[in-house]
């Protein structure tokens, strides 16, 4: 699971979900995507307090199903293979839900991450501190510059990944993702080598992108069996986008498309 404010619509609607019967989440495990190093745990802009906010109290979900690393650790690298360890023998990741930062990071791996990398400490960009810092009463000095993070090729073990980006901030770095080469300068770039990758943006983040009608016309063409089980999907064609709706998907299950989604209100680095 990401932190940040994008996310928080999904959170708040599968809170919805499970509070009216629809979701059981008694089997589900949650892994965490990065956390800052030297916060205590119960810190509360430490990402293990806040996943604890926002997504396991809502969710029912208890502290015995979570996993994260530890940022307190005296041997930080050594918690940090201990992590992709841990991910390992649980039975690696389902689904991995992503932010994406103004520069193309995901998780923590600033540009010029190796696109091999494994769980490891990053120190954090200029950027990417003043970016985080109105999560800290908008102080950059409160902001660690160092973090835990899952690798490159630590979140592309993944068996499925979700990119979410709303707002014009962010459009850059989606065109950068979808559209450009795979280059370690926008890591999130390699979710292009992934089997199934979902990206999901509103218009404004969508806006540099130069095949946005392309997307549309393959996702409102696409058969319904793409980018889940074929056992339980029909070969219907997806009907066409509606008219005003703002966000939607491009790359599923490695062909682009574009869905029209409810508007997230929320944005973040």
């Amino acid at each position: 699971m990401a932190t940040g404010s994008t996310p928080l619509p999904v959170y708040e609607a599968l809170t919805a979900k499970v509070r009216s019967g629809a979701v059981d989440t008694s089997a589900a495990r949650i892994a965490q995507l990065d956390e800052y190093v030297g916060l205590p745990a119960d810190h509360p802009e430490s990402y293990r307090s806040v996943l604890r906010r926002e997504v396991l109290e809502p969710l029912g979900i208890s502290m015995d199903a979570f996993m994260g690393p530890d940022g307190t650790a005296a041997d930080v690298q050594a918690a940090c293979e201990a992590y992709d360890r841990a991910l390992a023998e649980a039975g690696g990741v389902d689904l991995q839900l992503l932010g994406i930062g103004t520069d193309g990071h995901i998780g923590f791996n600033e540009p010029c991450s190796s696109l091999a990398s494994r769980t490891r400490i990053k120190t954090l960009t200029e950027q990417t501190r003043v970016d985080n810092a109105r999560f800290f009463d908008g102080d950059i000095e409160q902001v660690p510059h160092h973090v835990i993070t899952q690798g490159i090729g630590t979140i592309l073990e993944a068996r499925h990944l979700v990119l979410l980006a709303t707002g014009e901030g962010k459009a850059d770095a989606v065109a950068a993702t979808v559209e450009g080469p795979v280059a370690a300068v926008c890591p999130a770039s390699a979710l292009q080598l992934h089997p199934h990758a979902t990206v999901v943006v509103d218009e404004a983040a969508a806006s540099k992108l130069k095949l946005a009608d392309y997307f549309r016309h393959t996702y409102a063409n696409k058969p319904e069996w793409q980018g889940s089980d074929p056992a339980r999907a029909s070969h219907r064609r997806r009907p066409p986008p509606e008219e005003g709706r703002r966000l939607w998907r491009i790359g599923e299950a490695g062909a682009p498309g574009a869905r029209p989604q409810g508007a997230s209100r929320r944005d973040t680095p």
